[in-house]
């Protein structure tokens, strides 16, 4: 059947396979090569192989939970939605979330995701305290820090490539409520945007939405959202989808007349020092509105990209990355930067410390070589390009971008991952 990424693009053909006990993941195995597949929000072709794609949203189950340290035991494919509406209003809470609630555990792993607090508390792995791992024998072994501490950091943030995840024990955070305090803040250019994210580095939670396509004396104006949990208020949950996109959007409504006439709308109606009460959904998943959102880029898909570049010079290189979109006359209908913390100890995660910019394009030959140009900006800067939104990167950017590439293939090569676990974007970097 033909399976993609939340972008659609690209498309593949392949043989998706639904197991529903371990011992028919191991079966599949003893045949050939494949690679686990979540929720399928992943953007590209991480989550895909050609000859073998094994769903995991049959692993769905709670496995255990300790109340007094706050530890959940789950399995790989329970949605981060489904730990949101059962423990928050048990005053519990996931320390880091990306923008879906619809990614399952063994994805956000797999990727090693991160939220709006990076800055604070960093990535999903740094909070998972142990991962079970079907190896590509069939054995079955649990990794953490202190035991196959070599297969753990190489499984958070690995892409499915070092074995599938069966189950994991992560550490919940404390709230007192489902609403989050949020403020508004904006900002005329990306230099008041970066001193506005370093004046309130202390705050929990931060993300801005940003204009590319705004004149250059505006270039990078932002709306700056704010949050921190309320300490009152409910801990009642509305995860509610609102709106639907039933068909592909025609292509010709997403150009780059409508994008900015949007920009200006959005940034106009923002109200400077807003604050209120939000929902934990309206503010940490707001595209989780709308079901099928994807389908507003048409038939052909987008391509989510997302890059962090270093502090050093961060405004002046995320002023010539956005000039140089807006010149070859590109827009993104999301455009949305966050600040991140340090980097951390798992051999592909992505952030590190320094500022972090998602866009999303629509498919074309134009976006393309627009992306080719951002890579090497984004190399010549000492950034990198996230793998879980990636769907055209080349084996030479990868490999000059994540230089722990080596160590993390001797690993796989040490638990027999290599010949069993691939996705085409595995075999497109360059990963055995």
């Amino acid at each position: 059947m033909i399976v993609s990424g939340w972008g659609r693009y690209p498309k593949i053909d392949s043989n998706v396979s639904r197991p529903h006990t371990r011992k028919e993941i191991s079966k599949l195995l003893a045949i050939g090569q494949t690679i686990a597949r979540g929720s399928g929000r992943a953007y590209g072709d991480s989550a895909i192989n050609p000859i073998n794609t094994m769903e995991m949203r049959w692993f769905d189950q709670f496995a255990g939970f300790d109340p007094a340290a706050g530890v959940l035991t789950v399995n790989a494919g329970v949605q981060l939605r489904e730990i949101t509406k059962v423990f928050v209003p048990r005053g519990w809470w996931l320390p880091v979330t990306p923008g879906t609630s619809f990614a399952t555990v063994g994805g956000s792993i797999a990727s090693d995701v991160h939220g709006k607090n990076h800055h604070l508390v960093g990535t999903f792995g740094e909070h998972v305290k142990e991962i079970e791992i079907m190896l590509g024998n069939g054995e079955i072994v649990t990794a953490s820090a202190s035991q196959y501490a070599d297969l753990f950091y190489s499984t958070c943030g690995g892409m499915g490539l070092t074995g599938v995840i069966l189950s994991a024990k992560i550490q919940l955070a404390p709230v007192k409520s489902g609403l989050v305090k949020q403020k508004t803040i904006k900002a005329s250019n990306l230099e008041e945007l970066f001193e506005l994210f370093e004046e309130n580095a202390d705050v929990p939670y931060s993300v801005a939405w940003v204009d590319c396509l705004a004149p250059e004396r505006e270039l990078g104006r932002s709306v700056l959202l704010l949050g921190d949990h309320a300490k009152k208020g409910g801990v009642q949950i509305d995860s509610r989808q609102r709106f639907k996109i039933p068909i592909d959007a025609p292509g010709f409504l997403l150009n780059r007349w409508s994008i900015k006439a949007f920009n200006s709308l959005y940034y106009s109606k923002a109200k400077q020092g807003d604050e209120k009460l939000v929902g934990l959904f309206d503010y940490f998943y707001p595209l989780d509105k709308i079901d099928n959102w994807n389908r507003m880029y048409g038939h052909s898909g987008f391509i989510q990209y997302q890059f962090v570049i270093p502090k050093q010079n961060g405004a002046d290189n995320m002023r010539k990355l956005l000039g140089r979109i807006a010149y070859l006359g590109e827009g993104s209908f999301l455009a949305v930067i966050k600040l991140f913390g340090g980097e951390n100890d798992n051999l592909l995660s992505f952030p590190f410390s320094g500022y972090t910019l998602a866009l999303d394009f629509k498919v074309s030959q134009k976006t393309i070589d627009l992306l080719n140009v951002l890579d090497e900006l984004v190399i010549d800067m000492g950034g990198r390009i996230y793998l879980t939104k990636d769907a055209r990167m080349t084996s030479n950017t990868f490999r000059r971008t994540y230089p722990r590439w080596e160590t993390f293939e001797s690993v796989r090569q040490k638990y027999g991952a290599i010949g069993k676990f691939s996705s085409a974007q595995s075999v497109r970097l360059g990963l055995l």
